[in-house]
């Protein structure tokens, strides 16, 4: 598996960073041994700052169906799936092979075949199949495809519903000119600005930046605004 260098190029200080990584309440149980392995072996798994987060936020929240962008190994959507409670139900999208296989054997290790469907594929082709109506929808998958999946988003969100798009900030690459940017990673730069500026700044959302792993922005939807006009 390629090493992602921007999950070791912190966004704040390598103090704090540290501080909130190591010395937040961990997870228990199996969940926790597979957050631990994957850390351990480098797998491109939420870090444990935005896991505490998140466990704090969904438990207020309480979301009865979750959409995933991006299932990866399942940590994420396991963890989602514990708030959702008995008629709740999260749906979750991955297209690599490897990471598909081990999503479905965490989901049968912590007991969610029940709770949580992976729908097999590209998230491009399988957004528009979807029907929604989601409370919570987040976002981990490849940067360069924000920009395109937004919409899809907007549409299945509720009026009310929170986005949370990962990893925005590229190790704060993000805010440097396209100059200093590797020619390699252009394209997402360049999509990832695009994304920012458009959710940053339309009326129709409410949204906001946390500093936690790589840059965790949160969206609310406010109305029923169309944003299909960023594709055509």
């Amino acid at each position: 598996m390629a090493r992602n260098e921007m999950m070791y190029r912190p966004v704040v200080n390598e103090d704090v960073l540290e501080f909130i990584r190591k010395q937040q309440k961990p997870l228990a149980g199996e969940l926790g041994e597979i957050e631990r392995t994957a850390n351990a072996n480098g797998v491109p798994i939420i870090p444990h700052e935005t896991v505490v987060f998140l466990n704090l936020l969904l438990g207020q929240l309480k979301p009865k169906n979750i959409l995933e962008i991006g299932a990866a190994i399942g940590f994420s959507s396991s963890l989602m799936a514990q708030h959702v409670g008995e008629d709740g139900h999260v749906t979750t999208i991955d297209r690599f092979d490897v990471m598909i296989n081990k999503a479905k054997a965490n989901y049968e290790k912590l007991g969610l075949t029940d709770k949580v469907t992976l729908l097999e594929g590209q998230a491009s082709d399988i957004l528009p199949t979807l029907g929604g109506p989601y409370d919570f929808i987040f976002m981990d998958s490849a940067k360069s495809k924000y920009y395109d999946f937004f919409p899809e988003c907007m549409r299945l969100l509720k009026v009310g519903g929170m986005l949370i798009v990962d990893d925005v900030l590229q190790g704060g690459t993000i805010l440097l000119p396209k100059e200093e940017i590797p020619k390699r990673s252009r394209a997402i730069h360049r999509k990832l600005n695009a994304f920012l500026d458009v959710v940053m700044k339309h009326e129709a959302l409410e949204s906001s930046i946390l500093p936690l792993g790589d840059g965790l922005l949160m969206i609310v939807k406010k109305d029923n605004t169309d944003f299909s006009y960023l594709i055509e």
